[in-house]
């Protein structure tokens, strides 16, 4: 199988796990809004939930997994397989002991850390004394999440994508199972949802295990601390933390801005932003998981020019995907804010001003998933130091633009169109250092494909708007079943036109999608 074909099956493999678990999530969160509504215990639980999984976007799934895959896929190509599996072992007695002394450390110092994260609780009282007890609970999330992250990156630099993208269905399962059937005994039905995160990270890392032990890797501790890989690691990590870090600095400071505003300004870009991350989670960014073991084992080899088929690929098969994503959202963000969200206190205004901020950040999703990739093109190359430098730029004009644009009639949604423009300047510059680096990308095949991708979605948009003239207009009025079914029914055509479409001008991205379909039914 070539490696344009495993990016692409890796990519559906990691997609379908993806999806479903962003389903059981907003079953959870469903479930959680249901038993704690927004009173004391969910906010304790929030707060609590919030600073392991801080430390998990900034160092387990973040920093480490593209610190060590790249470091790791060259072991594997340019060493014997023993050399990789001591490199694996040293990795993780070392990360295992510093885990272990962090969790503890965590642990004790837990009302200290929940004073720093949410002064409005107090330093006593019951919501305080809650979010201690919880924070406490739940501060292990971070040594088994981290585990995961290196069993995670052992398999995909395998070729192996299947357990690790199946994890995250482990933990939603474990929190709804908690909230059914442990909660509701409990006292404090908090701690039963607590407890069911660590069984889930429990089971997460569990799941990995007889995957990595079948590729002939030890768990057996291996006391290296001055192996040359680990310093390797640690370099790279270092300039990723920052960059995960300019992340959460950039969604505090909208939050922050937002709050200058009209009431409900962050309450309606946070509802725009899980609506716009449910397409970027399930194809972007499985997209960019697959891909990295494929351009780290091509760097290792040296072999540019499959570095750039492989982007190539990359880049052409996320912008078939997401340009009708983003089409779609933009054509029907009203009618699915409705569906989704507008019943009780989400009022026919919140609608409407929701819609409004998914609009803006619709017109960025392009540059949002293409940003993925192009990323992980540079960490494939062992530079974590390039995309940092770029974010920084790219924090600062979202910062300008954001003064700018909220001042304007758009208000809130001149904060998300701010952050879709920094995004696209931010991937124009990855894309101009990246062709100097490498000698191109096939720009002329990308922008074909792009012009290909982008003309289907404009035909899909025409004929959707259309329906949903036709459809959704009658729905204002009716039940939520009736739009439900209506929603779903203009999606599907959509579809249907876009691939037809897609067909018809010989996009080659719906060609290889198929091939891997066919050769996984011929092995099913």
């Amino acid at each position: 199988m070539s490696e344009d074909e495993l990016v692409t099956r890796a990519a559906g493999v990691v997609g379908i796990y993806t999806f479903l678990s962003r389903v059981l999530g907003l079953l959870r969160d469903i479930l959680i809004a249901n038993f704690f509504g927004s009173g004391m215990s969910a906010d304790a639980f929030f707060v609590a939930f919030r600073i392991p999984n801080l430390l998990r976007r900034l160092f387990a799934e973040g920093s480490f997994s593209v610190a060590f895959i790249p470091v790791f896929s060259e072991y594997l190509r340019k060493r014997s397989r023993q050399d990789a599996v001591i490199l694996a072992q040293a990795v993780c007695t070392l990360l295992t002991l510093i885990l272990t002394v962090v969790s503890i450390l965590g642990i004790v110092f837990a009302p200290f850390i929940v004073r720093i994260i949410a002064p409005g609780f107090g330093a006593g009282g019951e919501k305080y004394a809650l979010t201690v007890l919880l924070t406490r609970i739940m501060f292990p999330y971070i040594f088994l999440v981290s585990v995961l992250a290196l069993f995670s990156g052992i398999l995909n630099a395998m070729k192996h994508f299947a357990a690790p993208a199946m994890a995250p269905v482990f933990l939603n399962l474990s929190m709804i199972a908690a909230l059914v059937l442990l909660a509701p005994s409990l006292k404090n039905p908090t701690v039963g949802l607590a407890i069911g995160v660590i069984v889930g990270g429990i089971l997460q890392m569990l799941l990995q295990v007889p995957f990595v032990l079948k590729k002939g890797f030890s768990l057996a501790p291996r006391w290296l601390p001055s192996h040359p890989a680990l310093r390797r690691i640690g370099t790279l990590m270092l300039p990723t933390i920052f960059g995960s870090a300019i992340y959460q600095i950039n969604q505090l400071v909208g939050t922050l801005l937002a709050t200058l505003l009209k009431e409900g300004s962050v309450s309606y870009l946070y509802y725009a932003d899980r609506l716009v991350q449910f397409p970027l989670g399930v194809f972007a960014i499985a997209i960019s998981t697959a891909v990295l073991p494929s351009l780290s084992r091509e760097a290792a080899d040296g072999d540019f020019a499959g570095l750039r088929g492989t982007i190539s690929h990359a880049i052409r098969l996320t912008m078939f995907i997401t340009i009708p994503a983003m089409m779609g959202l933009i054509v029907l963000g009203e009618p699915i804010v409705r569906l989704l969200f507008q019943r009780g206190a989400f009022d026919v205004p919140a609608t409407d001003m929701t819609a409004r901020a998914l609009l803006y950040y619709s017109v960025g999703l392009w540059a949002f998933a293409g940003l993925r990739v192009f990323v992980s093109a540079f960490y494939s190359l062992q530079d974590t130091t390039t995309p940092v430098k770029v974010a920084v730029i790219a924090m600062v004009l979202n910062l300008i633009f954001s003064l700018i644009l909220m001042r304007t009639p758009l208000e809130h949604g001149g904060l998300a169109l701010a952050l879709s423009l920094a995004s696209t300047v931010q991937l124009v510059i990855l894309i101009l250092l990246l062709r100097g680096r490498i000698g191109g990308i096939e720009g002329k095949t990308v922008l074909g494909s792009m012009a290909k991708s982008f003309l289907s979605s404009m035909i899909m948009a025409i004929g959707i708007y259309w329906l949903s003239f036709k459809f959704l207009a009658v729905t204002v009025t009716g039940t939520m079943a009736s739009l439900a079914f209506c929603v779903l029914l203009v999606m599907g055509a959509g579809i249907l036109i876009y691939l037809l479409s897609a067909r018809l001008l010989g996009c080659t991205e719906l060609t290889s999608v198929m091939k891997v379909v066919r050769r996984s039914r011929r092995r099913a």
